[in-house]
């Protein structure tokens, strides 16, 4: 349990994140496609595949069956997902405790059944293939 909380504590300490102008527009694209499929997962309670769709920082630094204990008891509390909005995109190349990369850190404003007022903070990564993976999760 511990590790889930560093892997989501990756999302919260982002120190001055370096914008990247020069693909720009399909980085996000790329991130914001893959960001709404991982999010789908969560959202439909498909924890297992959810894990196995992450990065692989993200899957060295929680076990499957910890990662899918913890987030069901996390949003199943909250019911189904409502509505969802993002706020804010941010790109980097470092994060504390993760390697030098390419990150994207996305917020949403996001409501559900039994929590009207949540943000959520998925960061991910861009792996060694080009695709972008979750990298970290955390909602309040």
């Amino acid at each position: 349990m511990k590790t889930l909380y560093a892997v989501a504590l990756v999302s919260l300490f982002i120190c001055s994140p370096l914008l990247s102008p020069v693909s720009a527009t399909t980085a996000q694209n790329d991130t914001d496609r893959a960001a709404a499929d991982w999010l789908k997962l969560i959202d439909i309670g498909n924890y297992d595949a959810s894990w196995q769709a992450a990065s692989s920082l993200f899957q060295n630094a929680v076990s499957q069956a910890d990662w899918s204990k913890t987030i069901q008891a996390v949003r199943s509390p909250l019911g189904a997902m409502s509505t969802r909005q993002l706020t804010n995109s941010q790109e980097t190349t470092t994060l504390p405790g993760a390697p030098d990369g390419h990150y994207r850190i996305l917020s949403y404003f996001t409501s559900f059944a039994n929590k009207h007022s949540a943000v959520e903070t998925l960061t991910l990564m861009q792996e060694t293939d080009g695709s972008w993976r979750s990298a970290g999760y955390f909602i309040h």
